[in-house]
């Protein structure tokens, strides 16, 4: 996800110059880091005998998933002046891209 934030963030930036570079960039970075904290939290057990276990860290994993993304969007909205198509348009990128990957990746 990362490498497509950063791939798609060097095309705008190219194309369209600085200002909607990090616009895009940033509004990958809200999609981004919430999903790698919740992947760590969501993931940390496995097997049968933790489904409890699994089942609470997937939860707990979601709940902070929705209020980093809350807070990171209020922390760029309050201090960063941005260009909403790129922004929104990254950060919808980011959320579909699990959705459009398998598919991109046929085996």
């Amino acid at each position: 996800m990362a490498f497509i934030v950063t791939f798609t963030t060097l095309i705008i930036y190219f194309i369209w110059g600085y200002e909607p570079a990090k616009s895009a960039a940033l509004g990958g970075v809200i999609g981004v880091i919430p999903n790698i904290l919740f992947a760590y939290k969501a993931f940390k057990f496995a097997g049968a005998s933790a489904s409890k276990k699994v089942v609470e860290s997937f939860f707990s994993g979601v709940k902070l998933k929705m209020a980093l993304t809350a807070f990171l969007f209020a922390l760029a909205f309050k201090f960063v002046v941005l260009i909403p198509l790129p922004f929104f348009g990254m950060f919808c990128l980011v959320m579909a891209l699990p959705l459009i990957t398998p598919f991109i990746i046929k085996q």
